[in-house]
């Protein structure tokens, strides 16, 4: 099953719950980017965002956990003690984090039309 065919929602509340095998969660215990599961993260992300483009009101958890995710990634990425990974773009990721959480608190993407979806769907 790709991760399209499962609820945003149910991946969100996985990752902002820290399950096991979440990306913030491996982000944090192990230290480890894992680009899988990152990839996962922010199509989920994506999704809830553009689901909710015109909501007045966002759920509390959707909320905090976006702001979670760009917070404390940027943080524990930059930390001095932080091993980095060969071919992981930490800037980047990190970015992207900022531009999806960006996306959701304001209803629209911070980039030109089309470009967010690009940089989440390269592959």
């Amino acid at each position: 099953m790709q991760s399209n065919d499962i609820p945003y929602t149910d991946i969100l509340r996985r990752e902002f719950e820290g399950e096991d095998g979440s990306f913030l969660l491996r982000l944090r215990l192990e230290r480890h980017w894992d680009e899988a599961a990152f990839q996962g993260l922010v199509q989920a992300m994506y999704r809830a965002a553009r689901d909710l483009e015109t909501a007045d009101t966002l759920p509390k958890w959707l909320a905090q956990g976006f702001w979670l995710a760009h917070t404390f990634t940027a943080e524990w990425v930059a930390h001095p003690a932080f091993p980095k990974q060969a071919g992981v773009d930490y800037a980047r990721g990190c970015e992207l984090l900022a531009h999806l959480a960006y996306y959701l608190f304001h209803g629209e993407s911070p980039l030109a039309e089309g470009q967010l979806e690009t940089w989440i769907f390269h592959d």
